[in-house]
């Protein structure tokens, strides 16, 4: 009983997140591994901002600009803050709060009205209507519902576990893939699927250069709430881009390189938290940390002083939830990429 009072206290002094969809407070993370917290701390805002852009566009051609934007949730920006000008826009999913047909279209209506060439959207856990077996619980749930309804995506190409190649100005081309699939998060959602039992595992085609999908993967931009199955998925096609949402306050980006700093960092990251007692022991989260600093350090080097500035080869994460939390405002930035 002391312990729920105390708990309800130290929500009520904003000293708790109060819950998983919230991001750790200190409180909260001194309390479940501090050495995750700080490790996490030095390699997301240390050592990959020193190692500099994980990619640049082509030399002497044009880059393609890629807009992305995820869980806009039945709002549209505001024009004090318009849709930035590219050659591809990317929405991720969560397009609305309810899912109905009049609901989606609405958005793609918008979307079709912007000024990009190519259009790609995902849907995403809200987005019920584009589930099959959820359609049908709703369409017994509305009075007179015949399922006759459609949506019309004319105009915006909406990828479900479909692949396209697209061409730009220039002759550029991007093969691009996308699903919305999420795990599990609660009765009544849709594109869901168990955590243990996930569908990645070889879906995503070799070529893939973005890479659209409504989750993240675990340990990045997701507030540990990700799946284990798309990281996996990830490392073994390591398209250019991964862009997704769902999870509204990881948004931002991430540099990845899929090397031993990187792996050294997931598996930390990986490990159950046991509380602050539980780091002082060594075991081997001491050694991840470990190689966490020892890989990073020694990518720096090797950047700066080996092979110099602009050498990087790796690839960029974002999560372009556009929602500010559960604020019901779209608050977050846009996401622009040139590849």
């Amino acid at each position: 009983m002391l312990t729920h009072h105390l708990n309800n206290l130290l929500l009520l002094l904003h000293l708790r997140r109060p819950s998983p969809w919230s991001p750790p407070t200190p409180l909260d993370w001194l309390l479940t591994s501090p050495l995750q917290w700080l490790t996490s701390l030095l390699y997301r805002h240390v050592l990959l901002p020193l190692r500099g852009r994980p990619f640049h566009p082509p030399r002497h051609r044009r880059p393609i600009r890629v807009v992305c934007l995820s869980d806009t949730h039945n709002l549209l920006p505001s024009s004090a803050v318009p849709v930035p000008d590219g050659d591809l826009l990317i929405h991720c999913g969560d397009l609305t709060v309810h899912g109905s047909v009049a609901e989606i279209q609405k958005q793609v209506d918008w979307l079709r009205g912007l000024p990009h060439r190519w259009k790609v959207v995902v849907g995403g856990n809200h987005d019920s209507w584009l589930d099959e077996g959820v359609r049908k619980g709703m369409m017994m749930m509305e009075k007179g519902g015949d399922g006759g309804e459609v949506v019309d995506w004319e105009g915006v190409e909406y990828l479900c576990d479909r692949a396209l190649e697209l061409e730009f100005e220039g002759g550029r081309r991007l093969n691009v893939y996308g699903w919305g699939a999420v795990p599990w998060c609660g009765e009544g959602f849709a594109l869901q699927y168990d955590r243990e039992k996930h569908p990645w595992k070889g879906r995503v085609p070799d070529e893939t250069d973005v890479l659209v999908t409504h989750t993240p993967p675990r340990h990045h931009l997701d507030l540990g709430l990700g799946c284990g199955g798309l990281l996996d998925e990830v490392w073994r096609v390591r398209p250019k881009l991964h862009v997704f949402g769902h999870v509204h306050y990881g948004h931002g980006k991430e540099a990845v390189y899929y090397d031993e700093c990187q792996h050294a960092y997931e598996s930390l990251m990986a490990r159950p938290a046991k509380g602050p007692l539980y780091d002082l022991i060594p075991s081997a989260r001491w050694v991840d940390a470990f190689n966490v600093l020892r890989h990073g350090v020694g990518n720096i080097l090797w950047k700066w002083l080996m092979l110099g500035p602009g050498t990087n080869n790796g690839g960029l994460l974002a999560n372009a939830s556009l929602m500010y939390g559960d604020s019901g405002k779209l608050r977050n930035p846009m996401t622009v990429v040139d590849l």
